[in-house]
C-alpha cells in the first residue's frame, strides 16, 4: 500500500520512469497504477496521437518495442500500456535489450497479471536499473483485509 502511494506521488511530481513493469497475484493495484499513468501523464489533447493500449494476446514483443521506439507527436511523451502481458510469458525476455536502452520520451507500462517475472533472468535485473521499475502486487491474505479496508 505504501509502495503504491509512493509510486503515484512520484508520477504526480514528474518523476516518470521510461518502463513500469507491474506484476503479481493481485490485479487491483496493477490496474489502478496503469489507469493512473494513462490518465495523468498526458493531457487530453496529447492522448489522441501519443497514448496506445496494446493487449498481450494480440501483439508480440517486437510490436511493443517498435511502438515504444517511435517519437511522440506534438508532445513531450508518449504512453504505451500493455495489458494482459502475461500472455507473452514465453517471449517477454526479449524486452530486455529495449529496457537497457529505452526511448526517453516513451513511458512503457507492462501489466503482467497473476504471474511473476523470474528474478534470475536478465529482464528483471535490467528493470531494477534507473531505466525502469518493478512493482509486485502481492495477494492480500484474510488477516490483512481489515487493515486494508481501514486505510
Amino acid at each position: 500500500m505504501e509502495e503504491v502511494k509512493r509510486l503515484i506521488d512520484d508520477i504526480r511530481n514528474g518523476k516518470i520512469l521510461p518502463v513500469y513493469f507491474l506484476m503479481g497475484d493481485e490485479g487491483y493495484y496493477i490496474d489502478r497504477i496503469a489507469e493512473f499513468i494513462g490518465t495523468n501523464v498526458l493531457t487530453e489533447e496529447e492522448k489522441g496521437f501519443n497514448q496506445m493500449v496494446l493487449y498481450g494476446k494480440d501483439v508480440s514483443v517486437d510490436d511493443i518495442v517498435s511502438n515504444a521506439k517511435r517519437f511522440p507527436m506534438m508532445a513531450e511523451r508518449q504512453v504505451i500500456i500493455v495489458k494482459e502481458a502475461q500472455h507473452l510469458s514465453r517471449t517477454i525476455e526479449q524486452l530486455a535489450p529495449y529496457v537497457e536502452n529505452p526511448q526517453p520520451s516513451t513511458v512503457l507500462v507492462i501489466c503482467y497479471k497473476y504471474k511473476k517475472l523470474d528474478k534470475r533472468k536478465k529482464l528483471h535485473k535490467v528493470l531494477k536499473a534507473p531505466n525502469g521499475l518493478v512493482f509486485e502486487s502481492k495477494k492480500l491474505y484474510e488477516n490483512q483485509v481489515s487493515e486494508w479496508i481501514r486505510k
